[in-house]
């Protein structure tokens, strides 16, 4: 296998005559932030500290409407803010880019004929070279401590093709399947990620092993995983990868991945987290080499369990929970330069801070305010690199520590600085079960109480996804308030960030209590006089787009319009169509009060069929498909083909049945999008027709002028 992955092909930056991608000239007519302005802005990435902690290595992306794609070109700048420098004006994005030669070196991946490798060049741009040609290509790569090796993800052939079989029926294109998994978020599987590992000497990658070769497993795990799945121990002799070890059935109703641990001289290995069942991820040795950090969930086939920070001593072999007394998911981690604790990342009340955790437990706050930090780069062990934002503005770089948090990139600053921006605003709102929930309100600029507006109820996906200060470039909160709506956007039953009960409700209750509290903040925001509550639209995405399913047969009058998108109609046939069956299973037939996950019962213990099982029983009667004689409100559709998480087919059975019922519909599929709408001309038609739906039956038409 490992000779097949190197190719003769030699190097060349091959930019040619494409055109490069940058920064537009933005300028606002009006002062309102609107789809212009959205696709104009620089998308912030990675913000890595160099060895000597003086500098910031980024990427920043700009979109093209006309080419229908994007680039990333790579920046550096001091820890302070100044002295920005560009490095690179490609046609093409540079991405994974590190430190590397204590800094001399900036390692990084670019298309070459096509085909992603990896490239080295000195920290000033200068310099630049191909080191690597890999056969199909590199999609993450790590270099070891002592720079002398090299981690490379490629894929490796999975499934048997027609020919494998039938060599004389060459032209033949039937896919042979015999087990489940054949299919994956976008993709029919005939292809999976390895870890191989080369030799490295700054100027050349050569002789690569696959560390998994012969095993039919994933590494990373798909579709999300990417280099956070691996981690070099300090003296670079070891790797820790996550890898979920099955396939089929078996991986399709389970989530239990696992750290394992190579010895690059030996090369044995090591499942180091043997018996524990959930979601195993994003392995960090500690900077002496001494410990190993990971996130760690509990249960088998839940996706959405609380993520604990667990710790593995080598020297004692003891693996601890830090978090078993902290009520909260954790993101991410990073560990302080001095291994005597660690920096994570974890929603709480609505936003999402940067924490600070001693091998006690003691548990600090770096930074917080309304916004949500993100990424994670220790500049000592009261300072480091991360970036923010909110859901007014996009990710920006700061110097963060207890003492003080300072914005030092720009990127945005002139757009924004054109722009009159909507108002976020907290209100706590009583649930029908005398809870207390946070829910967020955008009012549009130059916003007058004194007037009426229509609002817009947005319904979270996940459906245990966050409702915290996210920046989205299509669900975009402001950008929706900015065009004269007032956003209603409830924390309901089942996010994370108010600890793991409220996280946990959801399962086994769709339809119930969280639906509830969609109707509790509409009942509670209404009442304000600036609300017009004849003209209330609701919308949303995935869990939120069964979400406005649901809610289209059990309303009673609040809304005026809906709209959703890639959203679960049927779940009955959800339960068949999907390829995540731990998903279905977990949170369709009620989680762990069912059948265990190793038991005979498992594969089908939330299934439809199983009269035997209350929770599923009572969840599929509650399916939106099975209110539609009460459906009354017009309904826009969206939803992309290559989506196989929730298949386009519910789409055009909810559009189908709208029309059939007599209800003004319409809907968009998009041939060549996933659960997502990636593509810049796509995602501006989606907001053109958004806005257009919504303006239609929640804005009075305009009085018209009399003729003379």
């Amino acid at each position: 296998m490992s000779a097949l992955l190197v190719t003769a092909a030699s190097c060349a930056n091959n930019g040619g005559d494409e055109k490069i991608i940058d920064k537009t000239d933005f300028k606002s007519a009006d002062g309102v932030f609107d789809i212009d302005a959205l696709e104009a802005l620089g998308r912030v990435s990675g913000a890595v500290v160099s060895p000597d902690g003086k500098k910031v290595l980024y990427g920043v992306s700009y979109e093209s409407v006309e080419e229908n794609k994007s680039n990333n070109d790579l920046y550096v700048m001091n820890t302070d803010g100044s002295d920005v420098q560009r490095i690179t004006r490609t046609a093409s994005s540079e991405g994974n880019a590190v430190w590397i030669n204590g800094g001399k070196q900036i390692a990084f991946l670019y298309p070459e004929n096509g085909v992603s490798q990896v490239w080295v060049m000195n920290a000033d741009g200068s310099g630049r070279e191909c080191v690597s040609s890999v056969e199909k290509g590199v999609s993450g790569f790590l270099v070891s401590p002592d720079e002398s090796k090299i981690l490379l993800i490629s894929n490796v052939k999975y499934a048997q093709t027609a020919q494998d079989a039938y060599p004389d029926l060459p032209k033949a294109t039937g896919r042979i399947i015999d087990d489940m998994m054949y299919k994956h978020w976008d993709e029919w599987v005939t292809e999976i990620p390895h870890p191989f590992i080369a030799d490295f000497d700054g100027k050349k990658v050569s002789n690569p092993v696959d560390i998994m070769e012969g095993e039919m497993f994933e590494s990373p795990v798909k579709p999300f995983g990417g280099i956070e799945s691996f981690a070099w121990s300090p003296d670079s002799r070891k790797v820790a990868y996550v890898s979920r070890k099955k396939t089929g059935m078996e991986y399709a109703i389970s989530t239990n991945s696992d750290i394992f641990l190579y010895d690059v001289a030996e090369k044995s290995t090591d499942n180091l987290t043997e018996g524990m069942m959930g979601y195993d991820t994003n392995p960090v040795f500690s900077p002496d080499g001494s410990m190993l950090a990971w996130l760690s969930m509990e249960h088998d086939g839940y996706e959405s369990d609380k993520n604990r920070i667990f710790i593995l001593d080598f020297a004692t072999g003891e693996k601890r929970d830090l978090t078993a007394d902290w009520d909260y998911t954790v993101d991410a981690i990073a560990w302080q330069p001095s291994s005597r604790g660690l920096f994570f990342l974890a929603y709480r009340d609505g936003v999402r801070p940067v924490f600070s955790m001693l091998l006690d437990g003691t548990v600090s706050v770096i930074a917080q305010g309304e916004c949500d930090y993100d990424w994670l780069s220790p500049v000592s062990d009261s300072e480091l690199v991360v970036m923010s934002h909110s859901m007014l503005r996009p990710n920006e770089i700061y110097l963060a520590s207890a003492e003080k948090t300072t914005l030092i990139s720009h990127v945005n600053d002139d757009i924004f600085a054109q722009l009159k921006m909507p108002r976020v605003e907290r209100k706590m709102v009583p649930t029908t079960d005398g809870k207390e929930m946070l829910v967020w309100a955008l009012y549009p600029q130059d916003f007058d109480s004194t007037k009426t507006y229509p609002a817009l109820l947005y319904c979270q996906g996940g459906p245990q996804q966050a409702v915290s200060q996210f920046w989205s470039y299509r669900w975009n909160l402001a950008l929706m308030a900015a065009h004269g709506y007032v956003i209603i956007a409830p924390n309901r039953r089942g996010l994370p960030g108010f600890g793991t009960e409220w996280n946990a409700q959801i399962s086994g209750d769709y339809g119930g209590q969280n639906m509830r509290d969609y109707l509790a903040a509409v009942d509670y925001m209404k009442q304000y006089p600036y609300i017009d509550a004849k003209r209330i639209g609701a919308t949303g995405a995935s869990y939120g787009g069964f979400s406005v399913y649901w809610l289209a047969g059990n309303h009673d009058h609040r809304f005026s319009a809906l709209l959703a998108h890639a959203g679960i109609f049927n779940m009955e046939a959800q339960y068949l169509e999907t390829e995540e069956m731990w998903f279905a299973n977990w949170d369709m037939g009620g989680g762990a009060s069912n059948a265990p996950a190793n038991s005979a019962d498992a594969p089908d213990y939330g299934a439809f069929w199983r009269k035997d099982n209350a929770t599923a029983q009572r969840t599929f009667a509650l399916s939106p498909h099975r209110f539609v004689d009460k459906w009354d409100t017009p309904i826009m559709i969206s939803h992309g083909e290559f989506d196989y998480r929730i298949l386009s087919s519910q789409g055009e059975m909810a559009f189908n049945a709208a029309k059939l019922r007599g209800i003004p519909a319409e809907m968009v599929i998009f041939p060549d999008e996933n659960h997502w709408i990636l593509k810049p001309q796509n995602a501006i038609l989606w907001q053109r027709l958004f806005f257009r739906w919504f303006d239609r039956w929640l804005k009075p038409a305009p009085e018209s002028t009399p003729s003379n």
